[in-house]
């Protein structure tokens, strides 16, 4: 599924292979090491030669030594500074960038000199409708992430009352402030000048983050605070301060960029790569800049063109889009799992896998006992996460419920093979048709910005690898001619039959269900396999079965099968969802979470709430490409057991088509084994 990374303008200056620094720091920086390998440059400490080149980082106070290095020796002076959708900590924290802009013209922020940024915002014509529509929807979708260039902000804190001026900090010594010729004077004009201009409106001054956490100091403190100016330093939403924002000031902050994302004209002090464009209120308008552009047009550039985007899943150089995704499945794992979780109802064998998928911010604690487990959590300010299969009945406590995602892994969770996703759900659960769930919401909720196009392209891949649920591998058997109608058998006690099970709910019941109406068609019969494995109930004597059905597919892949079947008839089976993204004809005998929505024939008890509003007006109909993005994308959580770190659908996907998957250890392997030998006790690990 990649994406090939676009390539660069025109006219861009060559870059020497052999890039010389004179900055031990580069030295610890494996990531910068690694994306500029990738380009295909080496990056080495010590004196260059001739063809070679000197690379520094932006402008930062040990840069004089490159430029004093390459002034000597009339060398190529390369500056690389970070992309402007970095990562999700602060670069101080310790998190490695996503993207880098390798500059050999200048650097971004300092307008003593073009920067490759400013050439292309200035000479490329930036009319190419497709990539102007990847930026339009490209910045619609940050905003709907809630992302900015760090991403420690918690979106579900509250901004000031609507109405206010925002004036925004920086870090003492930027180098970004320095380059604009901005002093503690010019902050303090800049906020003066705020006030002045509108008299009868609050200021909020927002405080950088690396003066909120303490790293660095600002411009602006406790002693600017007032009568109608206040001081923010929590770690608020930026694109909730926009939209509470009536004006907005910045010497050279992100921040102003963002704001003209948000439909802002921000009131521009210093000298940004943002500012000139005709897109801002310019105190000092920057020399060279007399061109008018569209935010599309800089989105483009700024995000798009200039920056080099990496994959760190992949290990390689990718699209902005697919950093994007990236960054979407690691902010979405830091802000459930930022204040740690207690968890219970989870089986030995799974804890290590929970441990990494969710414990990565603080350890999870792990209870057996349901209630303890709430309590703890509510003493530890926690959220709760259970096995949704272990949630007693009435339990009251607030929790989030977890279970296998639909994309899971290489072999059967009941032979003990972790799962490369997961699904969290706070309201109910999917399988549970008794009461909402978030994947409900998410089908009867708009697709986000690009989310259909996404869909689209998840889809086509899926169907090329031939991925199901389990991925067991093989083929299939020569079926007989004829209108083929497959069966697929269940685990008769699973919690999809218990919860959204018809008056159908054994094997046998369904197989005559389809037989009886559709006696003319070739039934296929494949058991479910885990009762194949003897692990679970639900086995049909293969005579009783052979009443009904005309061939019987043990051991079948089912990706291999679906395509030579025309319709598939379940209760509740994955199996008709699977058949769904495959164009079949799927008729359901229970609720499935994907039954209700116009996609599939529905013979069993859907819940009327998909159906119609509570005032009785009929809900909207999700297409596939809708069931797609929810289910896929949205709905559950991946991580890639490769780079041990949460990734997109992409990534877990190409992981499940290539098998390129860590094998389960020697103890999963053995208890796997012993299963099948105590299968009459299959509660000891389920």
């Amino acid at each position: 599924m990649a994406v090939e990374r676009d390539p660069k303008p025109e006219a861009a200056v060559a870059i020497p292979r052999r890039l010389f620094h004179q900055n031990l720091s580069f030295l610890r920086d494996r990531r910068l090491r690694r994306i500029l390998a990738l380009m295909g440059h080496e990056l080495r400490f010590g004196l260059p030669g001739a063809g070679d080149g000197v690379a520094v980082w932006g402008a930062s106070p040990t840069a004089w030594r490159g430029e004093r290095l390459a002034a000597r020796r009339s060398l190529p002076l390369v500056r690389i500074e970070d992309a402007f959708l970095r990562s999700l900590r602060l670069g101080r924290a310790g998190d490695p960038p996503l993207g880098l802009l390798v500059d050999p013209r200048g650097v971004h922020f300092d307008p003593a000199a073009p920067s490759a940024l400013e050439h292309i915002l200035a000479t490329d014509l930036l009319d190419n409708s497709n990539l102007l529509a990847r930026a339009r929807e490209g910045y619609e979708r940050i905003r709907q992430l809630d992302l900015s260039k760090y991403n420690i902000h918690a979106p579900e804190l509250p901004p000031p009352p609507p109405g206010y001026v925002l004036v925004v900090d920086q870090t003492a010594g930027d180098a970004s402030v320095r380059a604009s010729g901005a002093t503690q004077a010019s902050f303090d004009e800049m906020l003066a000048h705020a006030r002045e201009a509108h008299p009868h409106a609050p200021v909020v001054i927002k405080t950088h983050p690396e003066t909120a956490t303490g790293l660095r100091p600002g411009h602006h403190g406790p002693r600017h605070a007032g009568p109608g100016i206040t001081l923010l330093a929590d770690p608020v939403s930026p694109w909730a301060l926009l939209d509470g924002a009536i004006a907005v000031y910045t010497i050279s902050s992100q921040l102003g960029f963002e704001a003209i994302l948000a439909g802002h004209r921000p009131h521009v002090w210093g000298q940004p790569f943002y500012a000139g464009w005709g897109l801002t209120h310019d105190r000092t308008p920057p020399p060279r800049r007399g061109r008018t552009l569209t935010r599309n047009q800089l989105f483009a550039a700024a995000m798009i063109l200039a920056p080099v985007w990496y994959d760190p899943c992949r290990d390689r150089l990718c699209s902005f889009e697919e950093a994007l995704d990236q960054l979407e499945a690691e902010t979405r794992a830091f802000r459930q799992d930022r204040r740690g979780h207690v968890a219970a109802g989870m089986r030995a064998w799974k804890r290590s896998r929970l441990q990494a998928v969710f414990g990565h911010e603080k350890p999870l604690i792990f209870k057996d006992d349901p209630a303890a487990a709430a309590a703890t959590a509510a003493r530890l300010d926690r959220p709760l996460l259970i096995w949704a299969g272990k949630e007693p009945e009435g339990f009251a406590a607030p929790c989030l419920r977890v279970e296998d995602g639909f994309l899971r892994s290489r072999g059967l969770g009941a032979e003990l093979v972790p799962p490369l996703s997961l699904v969290t759900d706070d309201l109910g659960i999917y399988y549970d048709p008794s009461r909402p769930s978030r994947l409900e919401k998410l089908l009867l909720s708009p697709l986000p910005p690009g989310g259909r196009a996404r869909a689209e392209r998840l889809l086509e891949a899926l169907r090329a690898a031939q991925l199901t649920k389990y991925n067991l591998g093989g083929g299939a058997p020569a079926l007989p001619e004829g209108r083929r109608i497959l069966v697929p058998g269940q685990v008769e006690d699973d919690a999809s039959i218990l919860k959204g099970g018809g008056e159908v709910r054994t094997n046998l019941g369904l197989l005559r269900a389809a037989w009886e109406a559709n006696p003319e068609a070739v039934i296929l019969y494949k058991p479910h396999p885990d009762v194949e494995a003897g692990l679970r109930p639900g086995a049909i004597p293969e005579a009783e079965a052979l009443d009904y059905a005309d061939m019987i597919l043990p051991r079948t892949d089912i990706a291999a099968l679906l395509p030579q079947v025309d319709e598939v008839w379940t209760m509740t089976s994955l199996t008709g969802f699977e058949a769904l993204l495959r164009g079949k004809k799927v008729t359901t005998l229970g609720a499935p979470f994907y039954a209700g929505w116009g996609l599939t024939t529905d013979l069993g008890p859907v819940p009327r709430r998909r159906l119609r509003r509570e005032d009785g007006s009929l809900q909207p109909r999700p297409d596939l490409l809708h069931l797609v993005h929810a289910a896929l994308i949205a709905y559950p959580r991946y991580w890639d057991p490769v780079s041990r770190r949460p990734c997109p659908p992409e990534v877990a996907l190409e992981r499940l088509a290539t098998g390129d998957i860590p094998h389960s250890g020697a103890w999963n392997r053995l208890v796997a084994k012993l299963q099948g030998r105590f299968a009459s006790h299959a509660n000891l690990w389920r």
